[in-house]
This record gives structure tokens, C-alpha cells and sequence, in this order.
């Protein structure tokens, strides 16, 4: 037994102290890589049809940035026993089925205003895990993605 966390080695009893933390962690790895293949197909998809150059590029800016960051976010998980998911956040699956109708200065408009709601978004909860108390490797990649978060906000902004 260690003070401040019970573990009981082989009694097969479960770590109740641990489990939200535990948990808070894996939602947060779970999000962040779900997010990343969000962003990935969001942006392919703007490459497709977006009406400007801006927003194509914007596009391909968020299928290169938000790869790395799922391989980055991905070996985090997997230190930490959770599984890498490739399916999308369903707010984001409901705007991909959204955008998909729409084309030129519609798609540009649209695209533009989901990605400033979904990168303030995202910025507030990894600003959120890199101050809290999930493991330091955690902390460490939520800090580490937050410029890039944030270039994708200014971004974003900069197409309105």
C-alpha cells in the first residue's frame, strides 16, 4: 500500500482511486485522436470543394498538422493502454455531411465559421490538460499541440 492511492497487488480488488483519473486521461487521448481525424477529413474534403485558394490551403494545412499530431497523440495512447480510434467526433460527422452538399463561397463561409467554433473549442480543453493533473506525458503533448491549435484559429479567423 502507497499513501494518497490505494494499490492492492494482487487482491483483485479495483483502484477506485485512480479510475477517474484514469478515465479523464483516456477520454482526453480518445477526443484529441478523434478530433485529429476529424481535422484530417474536414480538410480534405475543403481541398475538394472549397471555393478559394485560402480555404484549400487551409485545407492541406490541417491534413499535414493534425497527421502529426494523431501519430504524436497515438504513441501517447498506446503508452497509456488506449486505443487509437478512427472514427470522427460526431459534431464534426455532422458537419462533413453538412459541407459535403455545399460548394464554392458556401463551403468557403461555412468551413470557416465550423473551424473558429471547433478550434476555440479544442484550445480551451487542451489549455485545460496541460495545466491539470493527467500524467506528465499528457500535459506534455496537449502543450506541445496548443500553437498549432492556435495558428488554426488565426487561421480560420482570417478566412471571414
Amino acid at each position: 500500500m502507497r499513501y494518497g492511492r490505494v494499490f492492492l497487488v494482487g487482491t483483485g480488488l479495483a483502484l477506485a482511486a485512480a479510475s477517474p483519473a484514469l478515465a479523464r486521461t483516456q477520454t482526453f487521448l480518445s477526443d484529441a485522436i478523434k478530433g485529429d481525424n476529424s481535422e484530417m477529413k474536414l480538410g480534405a474534403l475543403a481541398v475538394r470543394q472549397g471555393g478559394s485558394d485560402a480555404v484549400k490551403h487551409f485545407g492541406t494545412m490541417l491534413e499535414r498538422d493534425h497527421g502529426r499530431a494523431k501519430q504524436q497523440a497515438a504513441a501517447v495512447a498506446k503508452a497509456h493502454h488506449v486505443a487509437v480510434p478512427t472514427a470522427m467526433m460526431p459534431e464534426a460527422q455532422a458537419e462533413y455531411a453538412k459541407l459535403k452538399g455545399m460548394h464554392g463561397a458556401a463551403f468557403d463561409r461555412e468551413f470557416a465559421r465550423y473551424m473558429v467554433h471547433d478550434h476555440e473549442k479544442d484550445i480551451a480543453d487542451f489549455r485545460k490538460e496541460a495545466q491539470g493533473s493527467d500524467p506528465a506525458d499528457v500535459r506534455a503533448l496537449a502543450r506541445k499541440t496548443l500553437p498549432t491549435l492556435q495558428k488554426h484559429l488565426d487561421t480560420a479567423r482570417s478566412l471571414h
